[in-house]
């Protein structure tokens, strides 16, 4: 797009802390995750290999084990944890804007609030002051069946949604240009009091994408470094200064949109690069972060000839399995799917389906009018088979975990999201000079 720890009074509880590496799943760099995508199936159990999502079929009488001893009469204990209904897990998976909301008793935000959905995502056109935020955040809560995530793209610089809120800032290319790490990581700090403040928890910054092309490129001045130990560096330092400040970041776009030149919001296009190439430069900053801690990763609408050519990546299960063969075990969310390189071939409920069926956690999209047709998009794909009712609820589960709800209440999974860690200056990030005390 041009895209909780704990942001204040009116936000989210504390989310679960980072746990450990989940069984059978080696944490391990770029490279390796490369390789292991690249030439074994896709590590998905819901994912065909033409991408569209398939159940697993049921075993056969041949298949299954030999019982060893007659049936018992005693029946099956049942089970203690009923999931919430299924409306409400596919509703969860949504993050979705409210064009030309500015109040919370409209009825259109109040309508998009009961509906439950996962987050709401506000646009520079919802927002002109500080206290006319706050209420709005606030009305939308008290308007929400259960927590919700309050999410902004606040990059600073061109794409500043809530500059009306915390101010103008330079541009990503500007920071690093000018400053430290540790100056960039104080001035996201101050981004993020301001968004905590008015009741936003995500932001959906920083830019990873590696770029040295014209400033008002589709990445441009948006990204720090054309550099990728660079641009590692200053990105995770405004993601902790975001975290300093009690607001969670999500690191975009992966796997890298630096290398196209082309505008997602209109068309998509072919990245051409090799796995290697990808590994030693584009999915550097993105294993840095995933090492940092990340709790947030967006995927973009690029096309890659190194994993699916003919999905965008926010569509891709060969995406979502190196993310996670990355180590990454927190939210993955798509670009906006109403972005032309989505829209103009998936309508809203069928990018949904197709985006949660390749792994996504979260389905993006700057217009809640769709959010009703997405949710029961999601529904009928799980009762006819092609969406498996197990990936809807661990992708429900952790956007409900991020937003601080219950995952178990939600989805009978309980899920361990990452936490960024604090760092320990700017040089350990990537042999950056920290400016002087």
């Amino acid at each position: 797009m041009s895209s909780p720890t704990t942001p204040g009074p009116s936000g989210p509880p504390p989310r679960h802390a980072r746990g450990a590496a989940r069984p059978g799943r080696a944490r391990g760099s770029a490279a390796a995750a490369l390789v292991a995508v690249g030439l074994a199936a896709v590590p998905l159990a819901w994912a065909a290999a033409d991408g569209r999502g398939a159940p697993e079929p049921a075993p056969t009488a041949a298949s299954a084990p030999a019982r060893t001893a007659a049936p018992s009469a005693i029946p099956e204990p049942t089970p203690t944890c009923t999931p919430s209904p299924l409306e409400e897990r596919a509703a969860a998976v949504l993050v979705v804007g409210l064009p030309g909301v500015t109040r919370a008793d409209d009825p259109f935000a109040q309508q998009v609030a009961a509906l439950g959905v996962g987050g709401v995502f506000l646009a520079g056109g919802n927002a002109y002051g500080a206290d006319q935020v706050s209420a709005l955040t606030a009305g939308l809560r008290a308007a929400a069946p259960r927590p919700v995530l309050v999410a902004t793209d606040e990059e600073s610089g061109r794409v500043a949604h809530m500059r009306d809120v915390v101010g103008p800032g330079p541009s990503p290319r500007r920071m690093a240009a000018q400053g430290s790490p540790d100056d960039v990581r104080a001035q996201a700090a101050a981004t993020g009091q301001a968004l905590s403040a008015v009741g936003v928890g995500l932001d959906l910054a920083p830019v990873l994408d590696l770029d040295d092309g014209p400033s008002g490129g589709v990445i441009g001045d948006r990204s720090f470094s054309a550099d990728p130990e660079e641009a590692a560096a200053y990105g995770l330092a405004y993601a902790r200064g975001l975290a300093d400040a009690g607001v969670t970041s999500a690191v975009k776009h992966f796997p890298g949109h630096g290398r196209s030149a082309v505008d997602s919001h209109v068309e998509s296009s072919l990245v051409e690069a090799s796995l290697d190439e990808l590994a030693a430069t584009d999915l550097l900053p993105f294993q840095r972060a995933v090492d940092a801690g990340a709790p947030v990763v967006m995927l973009n609408h690029l096309q890659y000839a190194a994993l699916d050519p003919d999905l965008p990546a926010s569509l891709s299960p060969r995406a979502y399995a190196l993310l996670r063969e990355m180590g990454f075990e927190g939210v993955a969310i798509t670009d906006s799917v109403g972005m032309g390189a989505v829209n103009l071939r998936w309508d809203f409920p069928a990018a949904a389906v197709q985006a949660v069926s390749a792994g996504a956690d979260a389905v993006l999209t700057t217009d809640g009018n769709h959010a009703a047709r997405m949710r029961d998009g999601l529904v009928q794909a799980v009762r006819d088979g092609t969406l498996p009712e197990e990936r809807l609820s661990e992708a429900a589960a952790r956007v409900t975990a991020l937003a601080g709800g219950d995952p178990v209440a939600m989805s009978c999974l309980d899920v361990d999201l990452p936490e960024l860690g604090p760092g320990a200056g700017s040089e350990v990030d990537a042999g950056v000079a920290t400016s002087a005390p």
